[in-house]
């Protein structure tokens, strides 16, 4: 049995203040001293940006769809104990407390903040948009109280209040609720976040920025959010009777140890930590490569893995360092493994927005009007280094670009209500859809194994001609 001081974070609706309220108190918790885990309801991968620079740690993501709800403890667990245990786990929810999954393959609410509430039994705090609400309140924290049972609601925080006067009137309403209120957070102008065309501008690309924004936010929610009494409604959790996740027991190790680059930096900030820990246990050497920087991938590079981001905003930069993109589309000619997830389709493509980019792909991309934005049930089309043909994933697409075309003679997936998606050609195996590969373990040890069969070819090929 393992026992976790916890909460989650939710809200009635999108854009009430969840992420400013849940850094808040992941950077007013830690500047107590406290070890905070920080956790994200859903596949975002912003968000936890935010959390992890407020709490010195990676922040996770518990998403039901990605990885199976039968993983959700495990993983809260995992994020929860390592690299070393918390003292209490802040978990911030997803959209409005009971919105999940817009699938027909799942139940209404699955995947939602509610849903992971109920599998981590842990308490919900409640952030309320108060700025255009006085004793409605009342009724809306009434209905979010009882419209679950299997939920429970242990306080709110009140966002955005105007003045003294407006606290008053809210705190004498939400009186006869029952429901306890935790702190109220007045309007601030300072800690708005840049948004742009799919959400928060990450933190790892606002550098010093951020940082000065998560210290503002937790001074703010620290001085307007009773600490005391949120640990308290944390140490109400009960037990997980669980185990922790582990990546070692997912995947046997690989022999060989190949080396395998995985792009980062400000153009590449979207990945699950998940995925590099299977790759480790799977037996690779995991080195960072940022391709707005490194001229060339690291010495011995087997594989590379280049997940998502946003290259559309540097692109400019990205194709300015060209010994990189040949470095890349060298590796790739060599028929060494590559798997490349929206941003890395968009760098392996000919070119993005009118310049050139790696050329792996005979393939223009470039920004577009509409967001496309929901999760897939795909199946693999063919065997390719990263999934065996009618591998079975669960994943999200999130992307304002388009590919034209948008899959190749040998697609990389199959999904309703496109006929094909994606491009396999040789070693390489990108796509528009994520994965957190929680979910499918196999795929990280299948993409190790050929990448140790690359470094194998070339270690032969270098003693030949010796």
């Amino acid at each position: 049995m393992r026992t976790v001081p916890r909460i989650v974070v939710a809200a009635p609706s999108s854009n009430a203040g969840k992420t400013s309220i849940a850094t808040g108190l992941i950077a007013a918790l830690t500047a107590r001293g406290l070890t905070v885990s920080p956790h994200k309801v859903g596949p975002d991968y912003i968000d936890p940006g935010y959390h992890g620079l407020a709490a010195g740690r990676p922040g996770r993501n518990l998403d039901p769809w990605l990885v199976g709800e039968e993983r959700i403890v495990p993983l809260f667990l995992r994020g929860a104990r390592h690299p070393r245990p918390a003292d209490v786990a802040v978990v911030e929810g997803v959209m409005g407390l009971f919105d999940g999954a817009a699938h027909p393959s799942v139940e209404p609410g699955f995947a939602s903040t509610a849903h992971v509430a109920r599998l981590l039994r842990a308490p919900v705090v409640l952030v309320v948009d108060a700025a255009s609400q006085a004793h409605s309140v009342a009724a809306l924290v009434h209905g979010f109280a009882t419209f679950d049972p299997s939920v429970r609601l242990g306080g709110v925080v009140l966002n955005r209040v105007g003045t003294d006067r407006h606290e008053a009137i809210l705190r004498d309403a939400l009186g006869a609720a029952g429901v306890p209120v935790l702190g109220a957070v007045r309007r601030d102008d300072r800690l708005h976040t840049p948004s742009r065309h799919l959400g928060l501008v990450p933190a790892a690309e606002r550098s010093a920025e951020a940082v000065a924004t998560v210290r503002r936010l937790g001074s703010v929610v620290g001085d307007g959010v009773d600490l005391d009494a949120v640990l308290a409604l944390a140490r109400t959790a009960p037990p997980l009777d669980a185990t922790d996740w582990d990546p070692a027991a997912e995947v046997p190790p690989v022999p060989g140890r190949p080396r395998i680059a995985v792009a980062g930096g400000p153009a590449f900030t979207f990945g699950y930590a998940e995925n590099t820990e299977l790759l480790e246990a799977a037996g690779a050497e995991v080195v960072t490569v940022d391709p707005l920087r490194d001229e060339a991938l690291p010495e011995g590079t087997a594989g590379l893995v280049v997940g998502g981001g946003f290259p559309e905003v540097h692109a400019a930069d990205l194709s300015a360092n060209t010994a990189l993109r040949a470095d890349v589309a060298a590796l790739a000619g060599s028929g060494a493994p590559v798997a490349a997830e929206c941003a890395g389709l968009l760098y392996l493509a000919r070119e993005l927005d009118g310049v050139p980019m790696c050329g792996v792909l005979d393939v223009a991309t470039a920004m577009g009007a509409r967001l496309t934005l929901g999760y897939r049930a795909a199946v693999a089309a063919g065997d390719s280094v990263l999934a065996a043909a009618g591998t079975r994933v669960r994943g999200h697409e999130f992307h304002r670009t388009t590919a034209d075309p948008g899959a190749g003679p040998a697609p990389a997936w199959h999904w309703a209500p496109h006929a094909a998606e994606g491009f396999v050609r040789g070693g390489v195996h990108a796509s528009y859809l994520h994965l957190n590969w929680a979910g499918s373990p196999q795929l990280a040890r299948r993409f190790v194994t050929a990448c140790a069969r690359t470094h194998d070819l070339r270690s032969e090929s270098r003693h030949a001609h010796r």
